[in-house]
């Protein structure tokens, strides 16, 4: 029986994990604490095996006003959590990271390897990767210390892009059939990825993604189809999307690629539970 500690009680990727580890009750018992006040600092944690710390400001914001914040809670929180782990004997500390902390580092291309640099382009890149950088030199043989670099992430009552290309899919008669591609993970990958490296007892930089890379357009005309509909797919919008694309932050981000290299994602054991076409019918499921 491994004993495990979620931070962020209401945390999507922390709900998530928590309901696919509790599937195995003989195995994993859980957690789940607020760090929205002090009382975890009172708390014991040398009863957990693992910490899996989602905390955080995960959406980006461009007020200067929040840069501060996001630095004490992204940064100097983590690092001050993981500290405490540490001290208190814990044996693991996973942190949820971000392809984030990449920003402009994919180049036009939007291909990232193993040997691309970070180079974030916001302070909630920047606050994540200055975490990264305060919390591996914790780890040693006692204390295995696990970063996650997701890209983005998506389920059921996800928040962030999915969806909006959901509700795309569902309102409008036509899309851009614009080819690009993108590294996505779906909420059950994770989940079962993270229970591989509690379970595996990891350490090391981590880059899970599904195992197909996503074209933005065959996706929205998948949803469409998972929910009764037929979208078109036309090219009549490209050159304008072409121009655009590095121009334009939100056409970048719905048309433009950013992909791990396939390579990088590889792991000994198999995490990919779901396909993309399985993975949107469970998130488009009108079930709860």
């Amino acid at each position: 029986m491994k004993r495990v500690l979620i931070t962020g009680v209401n945390s999507y990727v922390g709900n998530n994990l928590a309901s696919w580890l509790e599937k195995s009750p003989e195995q994993y018992a859980v957690d789940c604490i607020s760090l929205r006040n002090d009382a975890w600092r009172e708390m014991n944690f040398s009863v957990y095996d693992s910490i899996v710390h989602v905390a955080g400001i995960a959406h980006v914001s461009k007020d200067p006003k929040m840069e501060e914040k996001y630095y004490k809670i992204n940064r100097d929180l983590t690092i001050e959590i993981a500290k405490k782990s540490k001290k208190d004997s814990v044996k693991q500390f996973i942190f949820m990271s971000s392809i984030i902390v990449y920003g402009d580092a994919a180049g036009e291309k939007g291909i990232i390897d193993q040997n691309t640099i970070p180079q974030p382009r916001d302070f909630y890149g920047n606050s994540k990767l200055q975490a990264e950088k305060g919390i591996t030199p914790l780890g040693d043989d006692t204390f295995k210390v696990a970063v996650i670099r997701p890209p983005m992430i998506y389920g059921k009552a996800s928040k962030g892009n999915y969806p909006k290309l959901a509700k795309a899919a569902q309102k409008l008669p036509m899309f851009p059939d614009f080819d690009n591609k993108r590294s996505m993970l779906h909420i059950d990958n994770l989940s079962e990825f993270i229970l591989l490296m509690i379970e595996n007892e990891e350490s090391g930089l981590f880059f899970p993604q599904n195992s197909e890379y996503v074209k933005t357009s065959e996706m929205v005309k998948l949803i469409a189809q998972v929910d009764g509909g037929n979208i078109k797919l036309v090219k009549v919008f490209n050159p304008i999307l072409r121009f655009m694309s590095n121009k334009v932050g939100i056409v970048n981000k719905v048309f433009g690629n950013l992909v791990y290299d396939k390579a990088m994602s590889e792991y000994d054991k198999n995490y990919r539970i779901n396909d993309l076409k399985s993975s949107i019918e469970l998130t488009e499921s009108r079930e709860h």
